[in-house]
């Protein structure tokens, strides 16, 4: 969702993640790429694996526990009557309590009820707290009663802008489209900011609490709103629809197949097929990438929803665009931290070192690239799936909430010396502010895979799981600041059953014992298995060594990334709340510029000192209140002496050019803009890249 209103305020380079995965279990790190499936066939029926139920799995001590209980939190601080104001005013009745600031003071009013029920519904499933179930219990109750006072199904916060400039009521769009009355832009739809959008979070909110708190009137709400808007849209044509599906939508395809999956309703599957925005799916269908200016994470949902309908139509054609959509985003669209997009857009494929700004790395595009590899995943497991997974999850996931405040972030920046924005409680609201609270309540949700033969563990996040294809067992692990894990048996039963224990493509010389004793086994497509009669008490015990490591983006090697087994480490350029104007650190030297590392006793960091730098790297996730460097330029002291003296020449010429300029306006400077006189409509002041503009 952008934030843009109209007329409103190793010692060796390895390829990045998404572009390779490493033979971890062989004693050499030999890079091998990502499976391609052609579109007429599939590489498993749907269903093959599925996570064990996220109320199935308790988490226990560690970074993801500790983040959860921060959500929380933070979930207990707002008022849901404060959430509820718009769709109660609208309904035609009193609401209890003023509404939220930020976007909920905006036409996008409302979205943030959609994600809160999400995040109260998992949170309940996470750890089995009544009062977030008593919570979701009780919206869904205010919202029915505000559907039922409407009369025809409808319920909704979102406003308008008319053409007098008034906020009314979002009903008012849908009384327009019924009319043939279309006036889209890409997060406009006739004045109000993306209000499908809006309904689908609505929708997902309705439908995680139907299925995580056993709510049958979160599921009747639903069915209510989705009969008001398949009244709507059977009053358009085709052509008609494709405009309205312009305007960001969500994944309100994905929610229509959840509704006809639990309805059993025909109508639904039908109302979600014509849901196809052609303009961005058929070219993934046709397997090409046209992604380059699209908004990232206007267009993951709606590959969810294909990735949906694969699983209940088998529809190989929407099956392989979804894959072909992910491998085409973690190849050649993705940051080392998992994230991708500048200024909230894809840039042209394999384009990464030219785009470092301060506007990287949207969290709500990482959080549904997570949910779209849980469905590739559960088609056929793969283990190089969930080394993007962990990867975007420590690195992205768990750098967006402040462990302190349990405040999010929008976007992760990744310009050198740029530090990361955190919400306030009450006045912000973003969209990243919702998918913050859904992801920081779920960490258990693809810990634990299930088949009909035994278990993958995919994720070495301490925790335990119950039933899990008739074990129950406890999971401890170092990861991600020390290579190991083991898993305890605590029951199970007397028939037998296979583990399947994901070596991380990062990983060397793997080694597992069972019981304390060595397990002569290799890793076949990324799994140690073991099968067994499991007997309480038995013990797993994985290591692994961990190596330092450079990757280097995708079109420049000589801009590269550091990391650690599963973490990107990254310069510490000092405390956020002061400024920073220096020079992008640098690695000057040759292949073997990873020995001038050297760990600092006690920590997960390495210093490096080359006589002329020194500074210190550590785990960027954790850099919470510090300004970072995740890219570093590597050059030989030859290619680097060259480098500067390329850059001099530039700026010679720039300032050449400076001295033969009779004036210069700087926009987006007011002092330079008011010194000019400078007038204009339409147009905001920004700064990227350091630099102001319009």
């Amino acid at each position: 969702m952008t934030e843009a209103h109209l007329g409103e305020s190793t010692c060796n380079h390895t390829p990045s993640l998404s572009r390779r995965r490493f033979l971890a279990w062989s004693s050499l790190a030999v890079a091998a790429g990502f499976l391609r499936f052609p579109a007429q066939a599939s590489a498993a029926q749907p269903g093959s694996v599925r996570a064990v139920p996220l109320a199935q799995v308790r988490l226990t001590p560690s970074l993801f526990l500790d983040a959860l209980h921060t959500n929380r939190r933070y979930l207990m601080r707002l008022q849901p009557d404060r959430l509820l104001h718009n769709f109660v005013l609208y309904a035609g009745l009193d609401p209890k309590a003023p509404a939220y600031g930020g976007w909920e003071a905006d036409t996008i009013a409302g979205h943030t009820l959609g994600h809160y029920l999400s995040a109260l519904a998992l949170m309940h499933a996470q750890t089995g707290d009544a009062q977030c179930r008593t919570r979701a219990g009780y919206l869904v109750g205010e919202l029915a009663r505000c559907q039922a006072h409407a009369g025809d199904g409808y319920v909704a916060g979102f406003t308008r802008k008319n053409a007098a400039g008034q906020i009314e009521s979002g009903r008012a769009v849908f009384d327009e489209l019924k009319r043939g009355k279309i006036d889209p832009a890409p997060f406009y739809l006739n004045g109000s900011w993306a209000p499908l959008y809006t309904w689908h979070k609505l929708f997902a909110g309705l439908l995680d609490v139907h299925a995580h708190c056993d709510n049958a009137q979160a599921l009747q709400v639903a069915v209510g709103l989705a009969g008001y808007l398949q009244g709507i849209f059977s009053a358009l044509d085709e052509a008609q629809l494709q405009k309205v599906l312009s305007c960001e939508f969500g994944g309100l395809n994905e929610s229509f197949v959840e509704l006809h999956v639990r309805t059993n309703d025909a109508q639904w599957l039908a109302l979600a097929q014509r849901l196809h925005h052609h303009a961005v799916l058929d070219p993934l269908v046709a397997q090409r990438d046209e992604l380059a200016h699209q908004h990232s994470n206007t267009n993951i949902p709606k590959l969810i929803g294909l990735a949906r309908e694969y699983e209940v139509t088998g529809d190989a054609a929407s099956g392989a665009a979804a894959r072909f959509f992910w491998h085409t985003v973690t190849d050649h669209h993705t940051y080392v931290i998992g994230g991708n997009g500048d200024r909230e857009y894809f840039q042209q494929p394999d384009s990464i070192s030219k785009f470092l700004t301060e506007q990287t790395c949207e969290h709500c595009a990482s959080y549904n690239m997570l949910k779209l590899t849980r469905h590739l995943y559960q088609w056929g497991p793969q283990a190089e799936l969930f080394d993007y997974y962990e990867r975007t999850l420590l690195n992205h996931v768990m750098a967006q909430q402040h462990p302190r405040t349990g405040m999010f972030t929008y976007m992760t920046p990744l310009l050198a010396g740029e530090a990361r924005g955190w919400s306030s409680p009450f006045d912000d609201f973003w969209c990243c502010v919702g998918s913050g609270m859904e992801a920081h309540a779920q960490f258990g949700d693809s810990i634990y895979w299930q088949d009909g033969q035994g278990v993958y563990v995919n994720l070495y996040v301490p925790s335990m799981v119950h039933d899990a294809a008739g074990l129950d067992m406890t999971l401890h692990s170092a990861l991600p600041e020390q290579g190991s894990a083991s898993l305890r048996i605590d029951a199970a039963p007397a028939e037998q059953r296979t583990l399947a224990l994901r070596v991380p493509g990062w990983a060397q010389q793997p080694r597992l014992q069972l019981n304390g004793q060595p397990v002569d086994t290799a890793a076949s497509d990324g799994y140690l298995r073991i099968t067994r009669v499991w007997q309480r008490g038995d013990t797993l015990s994985l290591a692994f060594d961990m190596p330092l490591r450079l990757e280097a983006t995708s079109d420049d090697p000589a801009w590269v990334s550091v990391l650690r087994g599963p973490l990107v480490l990254a310069v510490d350029l000092g405390d956020a709340a002061k400024p920073w104007s220096g020079k992008t650190p640098a690695l000057i030297g040759g292949q073997d510029i990873l020995q001038r590392l050297q760990p600092v006793p006690g920590k997960t960091a390495f210093v490096y000192n080359d006589g002329v730098q020194q500074w210190q790297l550590s785990p960027f996730y954790a850099q919470f209140d510090r300004r970072s460097a995740v890219y570093l330029e590597h050059r030989d002291a030859a290619a680097w002496q060259q480098r500067q003296t390329e850059l001099a020449a530039v700026a010679a010429a720039q300032h050449a050019l400076d001295t033969r300029a009779l004036d210069r306006i700087a926009l987006g400077d007011e002092a330079s803009e008011k010194a000019h006189a400078l007038q204009g409509g339409n147009s905001n002041p920004l700064s990227y890249r350091r630099r102001p503009g319009r």
